[in-house]
């Protein structure tokens, strides 16, 4: 009987300091939670987050968490309602709700799907509309399927440590992005969370519906505190729409296809100009909002240099002009890819690759442009201006020609090419200056041609055998 006495003793210890240690548990999860609880609220300042997560929010989540410091406000409330977006805007947005000085709500609008759930349970606390859903945070790729594990595992990560910061249910976090987490009573594992508002209050990932902010600020009687709502510059303006990846694909367009126009012709003129412009508005904003790296925009400049070299000084195309092109092509990858010590080291290569595709199917789209677009948009009308080229047909026996005996005569002549005909340039016949083209592509400056034939107001030329 001492010996099962004993054991009783021992085991009524036991579940005495379990039952201690559970309690000391959930007050240190309620005081995780409530940290930030500020006791007093005169000034909130709102941040509209109601567009995808990508580097434009970012940066705009960014400013105002900056701005809410130096006007001194006492709590920052997030206005949500999106779908999601990318995982690396997500992480960053959530890195500065966990590190801000100020407490940071938010009340969720709708929707607060995927990098938006993430997001949400980096706050202090989340409100949500009557009808709002939050969860479905599966990392998936442009065409809404799942990603492989490796980034499931990573974003589950990310989700189970964001919501112990909060005191938050971890496993329903993570469940929120993997089919296969199974939490007893709220999923069976056949589908990721997604929780409506009443589910959310229930199981602790709300702290209250809400019809808006204002009845949030109400309940805790700060409906007297002042709201300032984040208001965007002009320059605020241009540099979110720049850096939004379509228009950095677009800007990617221009430069390829400036170059390309700039070496079909003699001289420089227009399309130099519209290349140099793209490279201005890519990398301006990039680098402003610390993306390119003085490094990347070297790589771009001495790509540029080396085909610059290749073209002028070298006849053919050889290595140096392939190192070029590739110097160019990293120069304008690396430059979309953020800090690699800002990127987990399991997205960088998804991230380099994203931005990599982007580039290569942005020139080639400017290359078939470049091909094709000239033609088209001279022998089509277009609406408002008319057709662009005259649409008359100017033939022989109405008395039209563009033969010019002086040029006709040049026929079987010789000189010497005044430029580089790669195909078209100058040459001189005799003391006379004359646009031609070279029927092999190539000529080098200096060398000596012969005119073979003259057409449409061109001398076409070879090299003198």
């Amino acid at each position: 009987m001492e010996t099962v006495s004993s054991k009783m003793k021992h085991l009524l210890l036991i579940l005495i300091f379990l039952g201690m240690g559970s309690v000391l548990l959930a007050e240190q999860a309620v005081t995780v939670k409530k940290r930030n609880l500020p006791e007093k609220v005169s000034k909130v300042y709102i941040i509209e987050m109601k567009e995808e997560i990508a580097p434009p929010i970012r940066r705009k989540v960014q400013k105002g968490l900056r701005e809410a410091r130096e006007n001194g406000a006492d709590l920052i409330i997030i206005h949500m309602n999106t779908y999601g977006g990318t995982l690396d805007a997500a992480d960053s947005i959530r890195t500065m709700i966990l590190t801000s000085s100020i407490p940071v709500w938010v009340f969720i609008d709708n929707n607060a799907a995927s990098a938006g759930a993430l997001i949400s349970i980096a706050c202090d606390s989340i409100y949500m509309r009557p009808g709002a859903n939050i969860g479905a945070a599966t990392v998936v790729d442009q065409t809404g399927g799942a990603l492989p594990d490796k980034y499931q595992s990573y974003m589950r990560s990310m989700m189970r440590s964001t919501a112990e910061a909060k005191g938050r249910d971890p496993q329903i976090a993570q469940a929120m992005v993997d089919t296969r987490i199974v939490v007893p009573g709220i999923d069976d594992s056949t589908t990721v969370i997604t929780f409506t508002t009443s589910e959310a209050i229930k199981y602790g990932f709300c702290e209250g519906e809400s019809e808006n902010i204002q009845e949030i600020l109400q309940k805790y009687g700060w409906d007297d505190a002042i709201i300032i709502t984040q208001k965007l510059s002009g320059v605020d303006k241009i540099i979110n729409f720049l850096i939004n990846p379509i228009v950095s694909a677009i800007l990617i367009m221009m430069i390829i296809g400036g170059i390309y126009f700039e070496l079909q012709t003699p001289g420089i003129g227009f399309p130099l100009a519209v290349a140099i412009l793209g490279a201005i508005l890519y990398f301006a904003p990039l680098y402003l909002e610390g993306l390119a790296a003085h490094w990347e925009i070297l790589l771009f400049i001495i790509g540029l240099i080396l085909i610059a070299i290749e073209i002028f000084a070298i006849p053919g195309f050889g290595v140096t002009g392939i190192i070029g092109i590739i110097l160019v092509v990293t120069g304008l990858t690396l430059s979309l890819v953020g800090n690699f010590r800002d990127i987990p080291a399991g997205l960088i290569a998804q991230d380099i690759l994203k931005a990599f595709f982007t580039v290569v199917i942005a020139a080639f789209i400017s290359l078939i442009i470049s091909f094709y677009g000239s033609k088209r948009l001279f022998s089509h009308p277009v609406p408002f201006l008319g057709n662009l080229a005259l649409d008359t047909t100017q033939d022989k026996e109405l008395g039209y020609t563009i033969a010019d005996k002086d040029y006709s005569s040049m026929i079987g002549r010789t000189g010497f090419a005044l430029t580089i005909l790669r195909p078209a340039g100058k040459i001189k016949i005799e003391e006379e200056v004359f646009d031609a083209v070279a029927i092999n592509g190539y000529i080098s400056m200096g060398q000596e041609v012969e005119v073979m034939r003259y057409e449409n107001a061109q001398l076409y030329v070879k090299v003198k055998n």
